[in-house]
C-alpha cells in the first residue's frame, strides 16, 4: 500500500507537468520585459528553433528551410554547439541566426546572478569560437525566467526572446495539424517556436520527423496568404 501511495505522488506530479506542457504555454506568465511579438506593418513572421544542434534532425531542417528559401533563429545549447560543431556551422554558413540558449538546458530560474552570467557567457564563446557569431538574443529553457534575470541580462547586452505561437511540435503532432494551428492563428509580427532537438525529458533523442514536414507545407501555406518567413533580426529591424 504504502508502494502504490509513493508511486502515486512521483507519477502524479509528472503527469500534472506533461498535461500542462500540452495544453497551456507557460511563455505567457513571463512575457513581461521579453520580446514575444513584434508590430510589423507587414506580413512578417519569424521561425525559431530551440535545442539544437542535432546531427540527426538540425541538417534535415536545413535541407527544408534551404528548399524553401527561408532563414530562421536557432537557439543553440552550448553543450550541443561544442558536441556537433560541424553542424552549427552549416547554420551559420547558410545564413540563419544563432541565439543564445544556456549551456545545458538546465532551468534558470534558481540560478545566483554569477551562475547565470557564467552560463550565458560559456555558450556565448563556445558558439563564437564554432561559428564566428555573436550572440545578441537569449532564450531561456522552458520560459523558465524571472524579472531580475531579464533586466540581468539587459545589462549583459541580451535580449530575451519568447514566442507568440508554440507548434507543440515535441508533442509529435502530425504536421498537417501543426500548420493548421499555426494558419489559423497566425498574426504579422509573430515569433513561432519549433525544435531541433530534445523533448520534454531530455535535451536530445527527440523525433523531429513533424517538424521537419512541417516546414515547406507551413512556408507555403503563409506565402499564400501574403506572409515572409525570416529571422528574428529581420522581423525586429523592419
Amino acid at each position: 500500500m504504502k508502494k502504490h501511495i509513493i508511486i502515486s505522488l512521483i507519477f502524479i506530479p509528472i503527469l500534472a507537468l506533461v498535461i500542462s506542457s500540452v495544453f497551456f504555454d507557460e511563455s505567457i506568465l513571463v512575457r513581461k520585459g521579453t520580446i514575444f511579438h513584434q508590430e510589423h506593418s507587414g506580413k512578417m513572421v519569424a521561425l525559431t528553433f530551440d535545442d539544437g544542434p542535432s546531427a540527426a534532425w538540425t541538417p534535415k531542417i536545413l535541407d527544408e528551410l534551404k528548399n524553401a528559401g527561408v532563414k530562421a533563429t536557432f537557439f543553440m545549447i552550448g553543450e550541443h554547439a561544442a558536441k556537433y560543431p560541424d553542424v552549427a556551422r552549416r547554420v551559420a554558413r547558410e545564413g540563419h541566426e544563432i541565439g543564445n540558449h544556456t549551456f545545458d538546458h538546465h532551468g534558470i530560474f534558481y540560478y545566483t546572478p554569477e551562475e547565470l552570467r557564467r552560463e550565458v557567457k560559456s555558450t556565448e564563446d563556445i558558439i563564437r569560437k564554432v561559428t564566428g557569431q555573436t550572440t545578441v538574443y537569449f532564450r531561456p529553457p522552458k520560459a523558465w525566467i524571472t524579472k531580475d534575470e531579464t533586466h540581468q541580462l539587459k545589462e549583459m547586452g541580451y535580449r530575451v526572446i519568447l514566442w507568440s505561437l508554440n507548434s507543440k511540435d515535441w508533442v509529435m503532432f502530425d504536421d498537417k495539424y501543426i500548420v493548421k494551428y499555426l494558419v489559423d492563428h497566425i498574426k504579422p509580427g509573430d515569433i513561432i517556436l519549433f525544435h531541433d532537438s530534445g523533448n520534454i525529458f531530455r535535451t536530445e533523442g527527440g523525433d523531429r520527423h513533424e517538424t521537419v514536414k512541417t516546414i515547406p507545407l507551413l512556408v507555403r501555406q503563409l506565402s499564400e496568404k501574403g506572409y515572409r518567413c525570416g529571422t528574428i533580426s529581420e522581423l525586429l529591424n523592419q
